[in-house]
C-alpha cells in the first residue's frame, strides 16, 4: 500500500504503471519465446546447410567468419552459435583459431534481429510493419494446425515465430509508450548520462534476460518511444554484447581447457570492442565539447529514423569491432591460451572418452545428430580393431597387445553407455523426421558394434585357453583364419562406405561379402573336422575352433547389420513414377 500511496501523491496512476510493467514482462516473454520458435525451426531447416557450413572450416579467417555470420542469421542465436562452437572445440574436431573467427561473425550475423525489429517499426502514419509483420503470427499458426508435410510445418513455425517476434515487441513499444508519459520515469531515465554505468546496465539485463537480441530490441523501442535518447540506447546496447558472454562463460564451466578459452576469447573481443567505442565516445564528446556524439553522428547519417540508427549502430559497431580484432586473431589465441595453461596434471589418454559429441552440441541438434554419426562411425573402427587383435592374438598366440585389446574393449563398453545416453537427450529435442529416423536407428547400430567387441573378447579368451593349456591351432587352421579375417575387413569397408555416405551400391557388395562369409565359415568347419579325424588337431583345440568360426560369422552379421540401417533414413520413400 505504501508504494501505491506514494506514486498516487506524485500524481502517477499506481494501476498504469503496474499495466506497463506487466506489459513488458509478457512482450518480452512472448518474445523470447518468437526467437525460440524462429530458431528451432530454421536449424530444422537448413541442417544440411549448416552441416555443410561447418564442415568447411579451415584456416581461412574470413572463411571462418563467415561461417559464424551465415550459421548466426540462419537460426538467430549467436548463443546457439557459440555454445556450439564451445562443443566442437571441447570434442576436439575445432581449433581455437577456427573458433574464434566463427564467433566473430557471430557477433556480426546476431544484429540481423535489431534489423527486423527496426524494419517493424516504420508506417506508424498508416498501418505500421509491426502489425502486418504480427499477422504472421496466425498464418503461421494456421500453416502449422493443417499441413501434412513435415517442412510445411516447419514453415509454418518459422513464420509464427516471427510474427511473435513483432507480437512481442508491440507490447515491448506499447508499455514503453505509457512510461514515456511520465514525466517522474522520463527525468529518472535522463539522470542516467554516465555511459559507463548505461553500459553495465546493459551488461547485467543482457546477462538476466540471456539474449543479446532482446536487449537490444528494447533498447530500440525505448529510444524509438522517447523514453530515452539515442546515446543511452547506444550505450545499452554496448552492454548487451558484454552480457550476451555469459551463455558463452557458462557452457565453458566444467568443459575441457579449450573449452574454456573459447569462452574467454568471445568475453575478450567483446569487451574490447566495447573498450575501443567508448574511447572514441569518449574523444568524439572532449574534442567537440560535447556536441558530437554517437547519438548525433548517427542521427545524420539516418535522419528521421531513430529505429533505423539504433539499429545500424549495433551493426557498424560489431562489424568494425571484427575488423579492428580480426588480425590480432593469433595473438588472441596466444593470449587465453597464458592465461589459461594446460593443466599439469597429465591426462590418462588410454582413459575411455568422446571423440566427436559433447553435451553443448544439444543446442543445436542438426549438428548433434552428424557428430552423433561421426562418434559411431569412430566406435566401429575401435570395434574392427579390436577384432583384428584377437584374430592375430589367436593366430600367433603372442600377447604383446593384450593391453592394447582391454583399452579397446573398455573404449566399446563407455561408448555404449555414452551415446546411447547422448542419443536419448538428443531425441527430446525438435528436429527433421530423417534425423529421428537415423536416431531410432542408430541405437540398434550401437548394439550391434557392441556385439563385435563381445565377440572379439571371447576369440582372445579362446587364445588365453589354448595358452594356459600349451596348445595352438594348426597352419592350415591360421591361414583360414587368416582368409576369413580378410573377407570380415573386406566386408567392414563397404559397410562403413555404405554407412558414411548412404550407399545402396556399397550395401548390396556387402551383402555378397556377406554371403561368401557364411559359405567359408562353414567350409572352415568341415575343414577342421577332417583334420581332427585325421588327428592333427585335437578335440579341444577343434572346439575352440569351431567357436572361433561362429563368432566370425556372428561379426560378420552384426557388421551388415550396420550397413542395412541405411534403409531406414538414407533412402526416402518415392512414389512409384505413374505408368503411361
Amino acid at each position: 500500500m505504501i508504494p501505491y500511496a506514494l506514486l498516487a501523491s506524485q500524481g502517477i496512476n499506481p494501476s498504469m504503471v503496474a499495466t506497463a510493467i506487466l506489459t513488458l514482462i509478457a512482450g518480452i516473454g512472448v518474445f523470447l519465446i518468437a526467437c525460440k520458435i524462429m530458431s528451432s525451426n530454421l536449424e530444422s531447416l537448413s541442417s544440411n546447410k549448416l552441416k555443410s557450413l561447418f564442415a568447411k572450416t579451415s584456416k581461412s579467417k574470413l572463411i571462418g567468419v563467415g561461417i559464424g555470420t551465415v550459421a548466426t542469421a540462419a537460426i538467430q542465436s549467436s548463443g546457439a552459435t557459440t555454445v556450439m562452437v564451445i562443443g566442437f572445440v571441447n570434442a576436439g574436431i575445432m581449433s581455437l583459431m577456427q573458433a574464434a573467427t566463427i564467433i566473430f561473425g557471430a557477433n556480426i550475423g546476431t544484429t540481423i534481429t535489431g534489423q527486423i525489429v527496426a524494419l517493424g517499426m516504420f508506417g506508424a502514419n498508416a498501418i505500421s510493419t509491426t502489425i502486418v509483420f504480427s499477422a504472421f503470427a496466425g498464418i503461421g499458426a494456421f500453416i502449422m494446425m493443417f499441413a501434412k508435410k513435415d517442412v510445411v510445418q516447419k514453415v509454418g513455425g518459422i513464420l509464427a515465430g516471427f510474427g511473435m517476434l513483432f507480437v512481442g515487441l508491440n507490447m515491448m513499444s506499447g508499455s514503453m509508450e505509457e512510461f514515456a508519459s511520465l514525466d517522474s520515469v522520463k527525468h529518472f531515465l535522463a539522470s542516467i548520462s554516465n555511459p559507463v554505468l548505461l553500459v553495465l546496465i546493459g551488461a547485467i539485463l543482457t546477462a538476466v534476460i540471456q539474449s543479446s537480441s532482446v536487449m537490444t530490441s528494447l533498447a530500440i523501442t525505448m529510444v524509438f518511444t522517447g523514453l530515452i535518447t539515442l546515446d543511452q540506447g547506444i550505450y545499452l546496447t554496448l552492454g548487451s554484447n558484454i552480457g550476451s558472454c555469459v551463455v558463452a562463460i557458462i557452457a565453458g564451466i566444467g568443459s575441457g581447457t579449450n573449452a574454456k578459452r573459447t569462452a574467454l576469447i568471445h568475453l575478450i573481443f567483446n569487451i574490447a570492442g566495447v573498450v575501443v567505442f567508448m574511447l572514441v565516445g569518449l574523444i568524439l564528446r572532449e574534442a567537440s565539447k560535447g556536441s558530437i556524439t554517437f547519438g548525433s553522428l548517427f542521427a545524420k547519417m539516418f535522419p528521421n529514423a531513430l529505429n533505423t540508427q539504433m539499429a545500424m549502430f549495433h551493426t557498424i559497431f560489431n562489424v568494425i569491432t571484427v575488423i579492428l580484432i580480426l588480425p590480432l586473431t593469433n595473438l588472441l589465441v596466444k593470449l587465453v591460451t597464458k592465461i589459461i595453461p594446460e593443466k599439469k596434471k597429465k591426462e590418462d589418454k588410454d582413459a575411455p572418452h568422446l571423440y566427436y559429441i559433447d553435451e553443448h552440441l544439444l543446442t543445436t541438434p542438426p549438428i548433434a545428430v552428424q557428430q552423433t554419426k561421426n562418434e559411431i562411425v569412430n566406435m566401429a573402427e575401435i570395434a574392427m580393431r579390436n577384432f583384428t587383435l584377437s584374430c592375430d592374438i589367436v593366430c600367433s598366440m603372442d600377447f604383446k597387445n593384450i593391453e592394447k585389446f582391454r583399452n579397446n574393449e573398455n573404449q566399446l563398453n563407455f561408448l555404449n553407455k555414452e551415446i546411447v545416453r547422448f542419443i536419448i537427450k538428443l531425441s527430446k529435442l525438435e528436429m527433421s523426421d530423417k534425423d529421428r529416423m537415423y536416431l531410432s536407428s542408430a541405437l540398434h547400430t550401437i548394439t550391434d558394434l557392441e556385439r563385435v567387441g563381445d565377440y572379439a573378447e571371447n576369440i582372445v579368451e579362446y587364445a588365453e585357453k589354448m595358452s594356459s593349456a600349451d596348445e595352438q591351432f594348426s597352419d592350415d587352421a591360421v591361414e583360414e583364419i587368416h582368409e576369413m579375417q580378410q573377407l570380415i575387413d573386406e566386408l567392414y569397408q563397404k559397410v562403413m562406405k555404405a554407412y558414411v555416405n548412404g550407399d545402396m551400391a556399397s550395401l548390396k557388395e556387402a551383402n555378397a561379402i556377406e554371403e561368401r562369409i557364411d559359405e567359408f565359415t562353414e567350409q572352415m568347419q568341415d575343414g577342421h573336422i577332417r583334420r581332427m579325424d585325421k588327428g592333427i588337431c585335437t578335440s579341444d583345440i577343434g572346439a575352440q575352433y569351431m567357436s572361433l568360426a561362429s563368432n566370425a560369422e556372428r561379426v560378420a552379421d552384426h557388421f551388415i547389420n550396420v550397413a542395412k540401417t541405411i534403409k531406414d533414413y538414407s533412402v526416402k520413400k518415392k512414389r512409384p513414377a505413374k505408368a503411361k
